[in-house]
């Protein structure tokens, strides 16, 4: 399931590209992240509740396609500065996590200013570039060749792959913006 940090970033996200009753919102969440963290009507609603109530959201009825009327959310102006400060401002955990990270990088583009893109994309190469594993041996990062497991060597050899692919993309586009 999606947590309370990351589902909030993208309902913020989802509704500051447009309105959307919330039947589609979570529709556009699964697509998202849903085959990863699912997000239960649960979770969504009482989200969208919370939010709501900070004035983050507001929601007005509007005729639907058939006989019943439907809520639409729309994203007031508190939540468009709520969802920039997160996008200027993210978590440690929205950098570090690469699910919360892709939700991130899906609406960073509502920061106008490509300075302050390339900076949370430089918190991100940061992390990246930080010696680290899954598996630790006298309390130093454990290398694939050092693997004994041919699972756990998998796991270090597909890890290394998606992050050497993902500085080099990082790099590019941290460059691309400092250009700009």
């Amino acid at each position: 399931m999606a947590s309370g940090g990351d589902l909030t970033l993208m309902i913020l996200g989802f509704l500051n590209q447009r309105p959307m009753h919330g039947y589609e919102l979570k529709a556009r969440l699964a697509e998202l992240s849903g085959h990863l963290r699912p997000v239960s009507d649960g979770a969504l609603y009482p989200a969208i509740a919370r939010m709501e109530a900070k004035g983050l959201l507001e929601r007005h009825e509007e005729e639907g396609a058939a006989a019943a009327r439907r809520q639409v959310l729309t994203i007031t102006a508190q939540g468009r500065e709520e969802l920039l400060r997160r996008l200027r401002e993210p978590s440690e955990l929205d950098i570090s996590d690469q699910t919360r990270f892709f939700a991130l990088l899906t609406f960073l583009s509502a920061l106008e200013d490509p300075s302050l893109q390339a900076k949370v994309l430089r918190r991100r190469l940061d992390f990246l570039e930080a010696p680290t594993s899954f598996f630790y041996e006298g309390g130093r990062p454990m290398r694939a060749e050092d693997a004994p497991d041919v699972f756990r060597r998998g796991m270090l050899l597909i890890a290394r792959a998606t992050g050497a692919a993902e500085r080099r993309w990082l790099e590019d586009t941290i460059a691309e913006l400092s250009a700009v």
